[in-house]
Protein backbone atom coordinates (compact mmCIF):
# COMPACT_ATOMS: atom_id res chain seq x y z
CA UNK A 1 0.00 0.00 0.00
CA UNK A 2 0.72 3.73 -0.15
CA UNK A 3 2.15 3.01 3.69
CA UNK A 4 4.74 1.16 2.52
CA UNK A 5 8.34 2.28 4.49
CA UNK A 6 11.17 2.32 1.34
CA UNK A 7 14.21 2.27 2.97
CA UNK A 8 16.90 2.10 0.01
CA UNK A 9 17.27 2.77 -3.18
CA UNK A 10 17.18 0.35 -6.33
CA UNK A 11 20.71 -0.55 -7.93
CA UNK A 12 20.19 -1.78 -11.57
CA UNK A 13 16.85 -3.44 -10.77
CA UNK A 14 16.01 -5.42 -13.74
CA UNK A 15 12.17 -6.14 -13.85
CA UNK A 16 11.00 -9.21 -15.71
CA UNK A 17 7.52 -9.87 -16.61
CA UNK A 18 6.02 -12.61 -13.65
CA UNK A 19 6.78 -15.90 -14.28
CA UNK A 20 9.33 -15.07 -16.95
CA UNK A 21 12.38 -17.42 -16.45
CA UNK A 22 15.82 -16.96 -18.11
CA UNK A 23 18.38 -13.86 -19.42
CA UNK A 24 16.87 -10.43 -19.61
CA UNK A 25 16.45 -9.65 -22.94
CA UNK A 26 16.15 -5.76 -25.11
CA UNK A 27 12.81 -4.02 -23.42
CA UNK A 28 13.23 -5.74 -19.76
CA UNK A 29 14.05 -2.31 -18.02
CA UNK A 30 16.78 -2.11 -15.63
CA UNK A 31 16.17 0.68 -12.64
CA UNK A 32 19.09 2.47 -11.35
CA UNK A 33 18.89 5.14 -9.02
CA UNK A 34 21.94 4.31 -6.23
CA UNK A 35 22.97 7.70 -6.59
CA UNK A 36 23.64 10.74 -5.03
CA UNK A 37 19.82 12.57 -4.53
CA UNK A 38 18.28 9.49 -6.91
CA UNK A 39 14.77 8.46 -4.91
CA UNK A 40 13.26 4.95 -6.61
CA UNK A 41 12.76 2.86 -4.28
CA UNK A 42 10.78 0.11 -5.77
CA UNK A 43 9.55 -1.06 -9.34
CA UNK A 44 6.59 -3.24 -10.27
CA UNK A 45 5.90 -4.19 -13.80
CA UNK A 46 3.02 -4.29 -15.08
CA UNK A 47 2.81 -4.50 -18.69
CA UNK A 48 5.19 -4.11 -21.47
CA UNK A 49 5.14 -0.53 -21.37
CA UNK A 50 3.36 0.16 -17.99
CA UNK A 51 5.21 0.13 -14.23
CA UNK A 52 4.43 1.19 -10.95
CA UNK A 53 7.15 3.25 -9.80
CA UNK A 54 7.48 3.88 -5.45
CA UNK A 55 9.82 6.77 -4.93
CA UNK A 56 11.36 7.28 -1.53
CA UNK A 57 10.10 10.54 0.21
CA UNK A 58 12.85 13.09 0.79
CA UNK A 59 14.90 12.80 3.41
CA UNK A 60 13.99 16.47 4.92
CA UNK A 61 10.23 16.58 4.37
CA UNK A 62 8.89 12.96 4.23
CA UNK A 63 5.12 14.00 3.73
CA UNK A 64 6.14 14.88 0.04
CA UNK A 65 7.37 12.97 -3.18
CA UNK A 66 7.69 16.27 -5.04
CA UNK A 67 10.36 15.14 -7.52
CA UNK A 68 12.22 11.88 -8.85
CA UNK A 69 15.56 11.19 -9.64
CA UNK A 70 16.73 7.65 -11.29
CA UNK A 71 18.08 6.36 -14.67
CA UNK A 72 16.79 3.62 -17.45
CA UNK A 73 18.51 0.95 -19.40
CA UNK A 74 17.80 -1.38 -21.80
CA UNK A 75 14.92 -0.16 -23.53
CA UNK A 76 13.80 -1.29 -27.13
CA UNK A 77 12.87 0.66 -30.09
CA UNK A 78 9.06 2.21 -29.89
CA UNK A 79 9.16 1.19 -25.50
Amino acid sequence: GSDDIIAGNVSKYIVLPAGYCGQPKKGHLIFDACFESGNLGRVAHVTEFEYDLFIRPDTCNPRFRVWFNFTVENVKESQ
